[in-house]
């Protein structure tokens, strides 16, 4: 994702008088802009950063929702909504039989020593920003069993 596809997508939520939607993106540019600045590339915004603040960014709001107490029903259907708007930007993830055939095809020999760190250590890397690492680390589990 582009940086400025993103501030777009924010200036036609707020031409269309949308809040919360506004909001939401809000929030990640504010992100994108701070990591921006924090590594050093501020004029020229990668789109590998872009997607890395998106992703953390749908990780934080998934922990609101999974943290947020059952009773305060309107806060965590804004959660919701605020999880929906950003997933909409998101990178797209591998599912876990992508990740289990490309850890098969590209790390069979690291496989073979059945020491998981060892496969963490060369699997994480090269699918950074492309698929969950919970998913990653309990597919390497399955390999090592």
């Amino acid at each position: 994702m582009q940086f400025e596809e993103l501030q777009s997508a924010m200036i036609a939520a707020m031409k269309a008088r949308d809040k919360a939607r506004k909001d939401a993106i809000s929030s990640v540019v504010s992100a994108v802009k701070k990591a921006a600045i924090d590594e050093g590339c501020r004029d020229d915004i990668p789109s590998e950063l872009v997607d890395r603040v998106i992703l953390k960014e749908l990780k934080s709001v998934q922990e609101q929702i999974d943290t947020c107490p059952a009773e305060r029903a309107e806060l965590k259907a804004e959660y919701e909504f605020r999880h929906s708007v950003i997933s909409e930007y998101a990178p797209k993830q591998m599912d876990a039989e992508e990740i289990r055939a490309f850890i098969q095809n590209n790390f069979a020999d690291v496989i073979a020593t059945g020491n998981k760190g060892a496969i963490m250590k060369n699997v994480m890397p090269a699918l950074k920003g492309k698929a969950d690492g919970k998913l990653i680390n309990s597919i390497v589990g399955e390999f090592c069993k």
